[in-house]
């Protein structure tokens, strides 16, 4: 996924390539999931004859500032990505757009070729990017949304420390929202928060001043040495969890386990021998009994799961207030009602599928008796045919 540093890549070939180049010619797909509030038509006529004065970003989002505008505008999503025909642009995972298929690919979104016959496409396989046309971008959301961008604008060192000290939510999740700081994203969060040895599910507001340091100071190292190699991944120094967070099993940095554990919604990738809860949390973390642990001698997950799941389930109750998640027959129903509303928020799947559960769970026990009523009923039924037919049998004997 497109993080800060690809985008980055992205924008520096533009700039480097394109820049006083004016544009002859222009293709928009008919995609209306990507090409966002304005007709293919409509798009290719504003953008012929415009120069392009310059590149700009924030956080993941790039923009070609033209002569005049409205200006193209690119939100990469999942697998967003800018081909500059002839020009070596990082290529990043799920872009899948190779240098032999076809020109302009057929996942391209918007195309244009340039007075001296430069060609760039703007590619979305997955179709989660959006492409706007908009007066001024940086003016109007999602960027008029962002928090500062994390290589541009970055918080002085104090300013860090006092805005960590009042967020009472999980490191990883903070960093991983984008109105807080603009560019962070899963990998990164997942290296910096590494790097710096800090659980990903610490509260915030609970870090060290000396852990707020390292954690600014490793932000800044790994997002500059990303951009340094031009995000391109197989030059990121081999020491970075980076290199191992996809494995999911059997996975190791420098010698040491690596677990995962969902944190802010996404899979997080962390040392639990270098990584560990303090404070409060920690406490808590001691305090709780290992359950399940026992029965685990026939298969399922790995005994090394449970205590990141504790650790989770101590943040969760922190922050949520609620009581423990539904075990035995409500866990079935709770995971269809999720995959029912996959497409909704999830931000009340906790609330609206504790009571899916409940009441699937109480339909459950009355079919249970219902069931049991029945086989009873039939039971006294056979009994009777039976001794009918006995008595009968026993008459004809008789006679």
């Amino acid at each position: 996924m497109p993080e800060l540093p690809e985008v980055e890549a992205a924008r520096r070939a533009v700039e480097e390539h394109c820049v006083g180049k004016k544009i002859k010619k222009a293709i928009i797909a008919n995609d209306t999931k990507v090409i966002d509030g304005v007709s293919p038509s409509d798009f290719e006529a504003v953008l012929l004859g415009k120069t392009v004065i310059s590149a700009r970003r924030k956080g993941k989002n790039l923009w070609l500032q033209l002569d005049s505008p409205p200006f193209p505008s690119f939100q990469f999503g999942m697998a967003g990505a800018i081909y500059i025909k002839g020009v070596a642009v990082t290529k990043y995972k799920r872009s899948a757009v190779n240098d032999t298929d076809e020109w302009p690919s057929k996942y391209s979104k918007f195309f244009i070729e340039l007075d001296d016959g430069l060609e760039l496409s703007f590619t979305d396989k997955r179709r989660f990017a959006k492409v706007r046309l908009l007066k001024d971008p940086a003016a109007v959301p999602p960027i008029s949304e962002l928090g500062p961008d994390a290589l541009l604008e970055p918080m002085t060192i104090d300013e860090f420390i006092e805005s960590l000290s009042k967020k009472k939510i999980a490191i990883k999740a903070l960093l991983l929202d984008q109105s807080y700081i603009a560019g962070i994203g899963n990998w990164i969060a997942d290296e910096v928060l590494y790097q710096a040895r800090i659980h990903p599910l610490q509260v915030a507001a609970s870090l060290s001043k000396e852990n707020c340091r390292d954690l600014h100071k490793c932000i800044k190292e790994v997002i500059e040495k990303a951009i340094e190699v031009g995000a391109d991944s197989s030059q990121f120094p081999k020491n970075w969890i980076f290199h191992s967070r996809e494995k999911k099993s059997k996975a190791f940095v420098d010698g040491k386990k690596i677990d995962f554990i969902n944190a802010g919604g996404r899979t997080t990738a962390y040392v639990p021998e270098l990584q560990k809860l303090s404070g409060n949390q920690a406490a808590k973390a001691v305090g709780e009994p290992k359950k399940r642990t026992s029965k685990k001698k026939g298969g399922g997950k790995d005994d090394s799961d449970e205590p990141a799941n504790k650790e989770e389930e101590i943040i969760e109750s922190d922050e949520l207030k609620k009581g423990p998640k539904p075990r035995g027959r409500t866990k079935k129903p709770l995971m269809k009602r999720k995959i029912e509303d996959s497409d909704d928020d999830e931000g009340g799947d906790n609330d609206i599928g504790g009571a899916a559960a409940a009441d699937s769970d109480s339909d459950e026990v009355q079919k249970k008796k219902m069931k049991k009523a029945t086989s009873k009923a039939e039971k006294a039924s056979k009994r009777k045919v039976q001794t009918s037919q006995n008595s009968k049998k026993a008459k004809k004997k008789a006679k």
